[in-house]
C-alpha cells in the first residue's frame, strides 16, 4: 500500500504487484478456520484478490482495503486483475525454483488459479463495491475495533527494499488499531530472500513495548520457498481505547 509508482521492488519483481489469491490460499496463507471467517474481517491490502467475494458469498463479512482503490479505481483495479496475474506468473515460470510446488501443481495451476480469483474479485467490485474501500497505510479510514480479525499479506517484509522500518512499524501499530483481537501478517521472508524481515526481532519488541503482543506461527503452505510462517500479533480491545482513527 504504498505508491506503485515510485516502487522498485524486491528481488527483481518490479512495480508492487496488485495480486489475486484465493480463499483457498487464504485459509492456508492465515490457517483461518471457519470460525475465523464467520468475524469481521479486514484485507488489507486487498489488491485484486477473491477472498473478499468468496467469503461474502458464504455470507461472511469483508471488508478489502488498497491503495490501489485510490491510485487507480476499482474499475480499473478490476479492469487490470487478469493482466496483473499474468505479470505475477510470468515471474513465477521465470523464477520456478525459487518457489514450491504443493499448493499449486505447477505454473499452470497457479496461473488458472490467480486468473480466476482476478475474476471473482472483477465482478464482486460491480456487486458490492462497498466492500472495496480506498486505504493508505499507515493511516486507515476507519474507526478503533472496526473489525475483529484483520488479515494483511504480500507487503509487509516481502518489500523490504521498498518500505523502511518506520513504515513497518506505524503500518502494523495502525493495523492493530482497527483490530479488536488479532493481525495476522504473511509471509515474514522477503521477496528473493531465504530469511526472515532482518529487522523483525526489533520490530517485535517495539510493538511489545507499545502493547502489542506477537508471535511467529508455521503454516501449512508454502510457495515463496522459506515463506511459511506468519506473524500474529495479538491486540486486546480495551487496550486500544486511547488511540484515535486515523483520518
Amino acid at each position: 500500500m504504498i505508491d506503485n509508482d515510485t516502487s522498485t521492488g524486491t528481488g527483481g519483481f518490479g512495480e508492487i504487484l496488485v495480486s489475486s489469491r484465493s480463499l483457498g490460499e487464504y485459509r492456508a496463507m492465515f490457517a483461518l478456520t471457519d470460525d475465523d471467517l464467520g468475524r469481521r474481517i479486514l484485507d488489507c491490502p486487498g489488491g485484486a484478490a477473491g477472498f473478499t467475494a468468496e467469503v461474502s458469498q458464504r455470507g461472511g463479512d469483508v471488508t478489502a482495503c488498497d491503495i490501489a482503490y485510490f491510485d487507480k479505481g476499482v474499475d480499473r483495479v478490476a479492469a487490470t486483475a487478469v493482466a496483473e496475474a499474468d505479470r505475477g506468473n510470468r515471474y513465477v515460470r521465470e523464477h520456478a525454483d525459487a518457489y514450491r510446488w504443493t499448493f499449486f501443481a505447477d505454473p499452470a495451476d497457479h496461473h488458472r488459479a490467480r486468473r480466476e480469483s482476478a475474476e471473482q474479485f472483477a465482478a464482486h467490485t460491480r456487486s458490492s463495491p462497498r466492500r472495496y474501500v480506498p486505504g493508505r497505510l499507515p493511516a486507515l479510514p476507519f474507526v478503533d475495533n472496526s473489525f475483529d480479525l484483520v488479515l494483511s499479506s504480500h507487503l509487509l517484509f516481502s518489500y523490504a527494499d521498498d518500505l523502511d522500518y518506520e513504515f513497518h512499524r506505524q503500518a502494523i501499530t495502525e493495523l492493530a488499531r482497527v483490530a479488536t483481537t488479532e493481525v495476522r501478517l504473511f509471509p515474514v521472508v522477503p521477496i528473493g530472500s531465504p530469511g526472515r524481515y532482518e529487522q523483525l526481532e526489533k520490530l517485535l519488541a517495539e510493538l511489545s513495548l507499545a502493547g502489542i503482543s506477537s508471535r511467529i506461527m508455521k503454516v501449512d503452505y508454502e510457495f515463496q520457498a522459506h515463506a511459511d510462517e506468519m506473524l500474529v500479533c495479538e491486540v486486546a480491545a480495551q487496550a486500544s481505547g486511547g488511540r484515535s482513527a486515523a483520518v
